[in-house]
Order: structure tokens, then sequence, then C-alpha cells
């Protein structure tokens, strides 16, 4: 199990991001949140096998979000207790 926050830095809050996120996330057998910070950055949960985060993150990357990311910071974390699902924290 990998579980992973990253940090996005750019124009990633009010262009759809953490809503693209979360249907990207559908896609992939990962469980987390997505959360925007008040200081303009977005944060990513995200948790699973490893592979399944990598091609996550990766979809990210390649996906209509990546104009608007300047910056990916990714730190490895413990996972959080019930951690299930995917979804937007407001």
């Amino acid at each position: 199990m990998k579980t992973l926050r990253v940090d996005y830095e750019g124009r990633v809050q009010g262009v759809g991001f953490r809503y693209t996120v979360k249907n990207l996330a559908r896609e992939f057998e990962v469980s987390g949140t997505v959360a925007n910070l008040p200081d303009g950055r977005v944060e990513l949960l995200a948790s699973g096998d490893p592979d399944e985060v990598d091609a996550f993150l990766e979809a990210i990357r390649t996906s209509a979000l990546a104009g608007h990311i300047t910056l990916e910071t990714p730190r490895d974390i413990p996972r959080p207790a019930g951690l299930r699902g995917f979804s937007i924290v407001p």
C-alpha cells in the first residue's frame, strides 16, 4: 500500500481542479481526498497499490489540468485511518 500527499501549485483553484481529479480517480483503484488550501494550493491524498497511485498521478499530469500546474510536491505519508472512497473536501 502506498499513500501520498501531493501539493499542487499554480492556477489550481477556480479551474475545476478538484472535480477533474475526483473524476479521474474513478478510473483507478485509489482512495483519498482533494482539497483547496488557504494559500492557493491544492492538496491531494491518494492511497492504494503503488502502481495504481502512480498511474493516477500520471493521469493528472497528462490531463487538461497539466497547463494549470506549475509545481507538484509529493510526500509519502502514513495512511489516514478510515480513508475510504475518493472525495472532495470543501
